[in-house]
């Protein structure tokens, strides 16, 4: 009797988990499929509220956004954007697993102050280093250039201090051990041994360091200054300004096409951000 109620609570208890999921999961589906929707219809019809059923004017909006990509550059923005973000993750990604990868294993002076310090650069907010980064980048003649853009994504305290974490719970510090006795450089025992068992949960950091990147809008506000050298999302708020300012549905199907290498960069890395959930949660 009393496995059977403990059975029918365990029920209960996953029947609302998988309601919670599925009532979560519409919520951040919707709204994107509702950007879909108003994608095919005329101005009239997305001023009239929103409706979860399609319009009827997808071939117009389809040349009025062919128009305005051949206006804008647009593909000098997706091209600009891409490399930025996939840059910029590579960039933050091997530097911050480098760095978590000495918090763990190395002892060194000053090792607590100098995580003390990373971890409080998580508070202050990035706004407030706007003004001294752009100086920074004009000493070095880096303004109106992608790599002003690329360069201080290389100083992701979150990142060094997830991996941190993550290289703790996974990695166990008598196999960093062994490849030493058996005469393993540091560098090679980072690359060849550490890498890949931290693939998991590195996954999931590039998931949210390519997002970050590709939608940053503040810091390449600031310093990009030519047209040629925008990335989506100044490109998207330049439409503001333009002739097609009013076509919402044009720019509903603009602002689709922006974001479908952040869902093709999630289904790619998806596996891996399970596994690294999973992973993650396991200890020595």
């Amino acid at each position: 009797m009393e496995i059977s109620t403990a059975r029918l609570k365990l029920q209960i208890t996953r029947g609302l988990l998988y309601a919670l999921i599925f009532v979560l999961a519409i919520a951040c589906i919707v709204p994107f499929y509702i950007m879909i929707v108003n994608g095919s219809r005329t101005n009239e019809q997305i001023n009239t509220g929103i409706t979860l059923i399609p319009g009827s004017n997808v071939i117009g909006n389809i040349k009025t956004t062919l128009i305005i990509t051949a206006n804008i550059n647009f593909f000098f923005g997706y091209v600009n954007s891409a490399i930025v973000a996939i840059c910029a993750t590579i960039l933050s990604i091997y530097i911050a697993s480098l760095t978590a990868f000495g918090f763990v294993f190395y002892e060194f002076p000053l090792k607590k102050v100098f995580f003390g310090f990373i971890m409080a650069s998580m508070m202050i907010p990035a706004q407030l280093g706007l003004i001294g980064l752009w100086d920074l980048m004009l000493k070095f003649n880096l303004l109106d250039n992608l790599l002003a853009l690329i360069l201080p994504a290389g100083a992701a305290a979150f990142t060094v201090y997830f991996l941190r974490q993550y290289i703790r719970s996974v990695l166990p510090e008598y196999i960093i051990q062994a490849a030493r006795i058996d005469g393993a450089h540091d560098l090679s025992i980072f690359h060849r041994i550490a890498l890949p068992i931290m693939s998991p949960g590195i996954a999931t950091m590039a998931i949210f360091a390519f997002v970050f990147n590709w939608n940053n809008f503040l810091w390449p506000l600031v310093v990009l200054t030519s047209t040629d050298n925008y990335t989506m999302p100044l490109m998207i708020a330049q439409l503001n300004s333009s002739l097609y300012a009013r076509d919402y549905g044009a720019i509903y199907l603009m602002i689709a096409l922006s974001i479908f290498p952040i869902i093709v960069m999630f289904a790619f890395l998806q596996k891996f951000l399970i596994s690294g959930v999973s992973f993650g949660s396991l200890k020595e």
